[in-house]
């Protein structure tokens, strides 16, 4: 006879602290960077102040906490396309009320020709694909990510 214990109950994530965020003296890269600046925003279109970014590709990696209007920052270097995929940026958000940790891309507006061809972007509803595409704002771009409700943001099954 095989005894065994109930399950544990979930937990929501969070809350974040930001102490240590961004990293001191900005991202390692070489070359040209692009700022990506976006907001974190609930259901309802409303800010989520406590929330916590990661993107990373590659060998590079930058994370920021959300402020109290939702907004969050990376200076990155835009990174080259893996075969057969257009440049992209993977993004993790972490908030609270989430059970587990989201996942999308942050794909680039001036790779209109790469970003067609795409196997991960030509699996969204077209309708929908540009929740995933960052929008040129001046000297940056803008990436919203919408947690849910209308223009809710594309998210993948994390593996």
């Amino acid at each position: 006879m095989t005894n065994h214990s109930p399950p544990t109950p979930s937990q929501t994530v969070g809350p974040f602290f930001g102490f240590a965020l961004p990293f001191e003296g900005g991202p390692n890269v070489e070359g040209g960077t692009i700022r990506i600046e976006g907001q974190l925003l609930d259901g309802a279109g409303g800010p989520v102040p406590d929330g916590l970014l990661e993107a990373w590709q590659g060998d590079q990696f930058a994370r920021c906490g959300t402020d109290a209007e939702g907004v969050f920052h990376f200076t990155v270097a835009k990174p080259a396309a893996a075969p057969g995929e257009a440049p992209h940026l993977n993004l993790i958000v972490h908030a609270r009320g989430l059970l587990r940790h989201l996942v999308t891309r942050v794909y680039f507006p001036d790779e209109e020709e790469s970003n067609a061809a795409d196997p991960v972007l030509q699996k969204v509803d077209p309708g929908r694909r540009p929740t995933l595409v960052a929008r040129r704002d001046g000297n940056v771009l803008r990436f919203d990510v919408r947690l849910q409700g209308d223009g809710e943001t594309v998210f993948f099954e994390a593996r």
